[in-house]
């Protein structure tokens, strides 16, 4: 049996060493967050309840919270530590409710949520369409799923390098936005809209871009890595080979980000499953240029 791209157990384990420091090393991901929630002013929507699919530590609920007053919150993260941050969000009367799940298995109810706002997080599943059939399932009919996920030239500089000094996989694999797309559309999502747009933040130091990596729990999670610690010969390697891309004193980190948005149809097929109704979720106790590409 083929094993699966991402080592979820590992990935996880990463995101929960990670939680206490995120915040201040996930500059790109707060500024991909405000420029997916920018999407919204577009969208005629009043959820009665809206689920952070993949919240972290919760950036995106206190502006989710300023557009939609009236609204339930629900983060859900698959590393509990991250949610012991989320939930401080919001005011004392007006804490979000957390839950602890996997995207691929959400342990919530058919049909409770209007909108589903998730930030950087499918490229964390291994099988894309249980994810998105899962979304499809806790959506209510007409309601919004709206997320960002990266494309596959996302890291080209470090994954290319990294194929001249040996031969493991050291970058998570990224699905094209047409597969994105396309997984939308078996799930039965209507109206699927995609676009990307590409970042590229720069360092000083390739060291500086594997600490940022670090820092956010975004290490080595690919079935194929190699097991062991990464030796200073490697790393003098990497760090060779990666010089040749310094422009006016810098080293780039390119980053392809895919948007995407469908709607639930208004009669839309229900999936079994393990559910808890969302009464019944408990409290768990460098510098950034963009291009617009097609």
């Amino acid at each position: 049996m083929t094993p699966p791209p991402i080592d979820k157990h590992r990935a996880r384990r990463a995101f929960e060493r990670a939680a206490p420091g995120y915040d201040a090393a996930a500059v790109l991901q707060r500024e991909i967050a405000d420029r997916l929630l920018e999407r919204l002013d577009y969208v005629r929507l009043e959820p009665r309840r809206v689920l952070d699919l993949g919240a972290g530590t919760g950036y995106a609920l206190d502006a989710l919270r300023r557009r939609y007053r009236r609204a339930r919150l629900i983060a859900l993260d698959f590393a509990q530590p991250m949610l012991l941050h989320a939930r401080r969000r919001g005011s004392w009367l007006r804490r979000p409710l957390c839950v602890c799940g996997d995207a691929e298995r959400l342990p919530l109810a058919d049909g409770a949520f209007d909108l589903i706002v998730s930030n950087t997080t499918f490229q964390w599943c291994n099988d894309l369409d249980a994810a998105f059939t899962e979304c499809l399932r806790v959506l209510a009919p007409g309601g919004l799923l709206m997320f960002t996920t990266f494309g596959p030239d996302t890291l080209k500089e470090l994954r290319a390098d990294w194929s001249s000094v040996d031969g493991y996989s050291h970058v998570s694999p990224f699905a094209d936005m047409h597969d994105v797309g396309d997984a939308l559309v078996r799930a039965r999502f209507a109206d699927p809209v995609m676009d990307t747009e590409r970042l590229t933040v720069t360092y000083t130091r390739l060291r500086d871009l594997m600490r940022d990596l670090k820092g956010i729990g975004a290490h080595n999670a690919t079935a194929e890595r190699p097991r062991g610690l990464t030796g200073p010969r490697r790393l003098a390697a990497l760090e060779s080979a990666y010089e040749h891309r310094r422009r006016e004193g810098r080293l780039p980190a390119s980053y392809e980000v895919v948007y995407g948005h469908a709607w639930a149809p208004q009669q839309k097929p229900m999936a079994g499953g393990i559910a808890v109704p969302v009464s019944a979720i408990g409290r768990v106790g460098g510098r950034v240029g963009s291009r617009q590409g097609a």
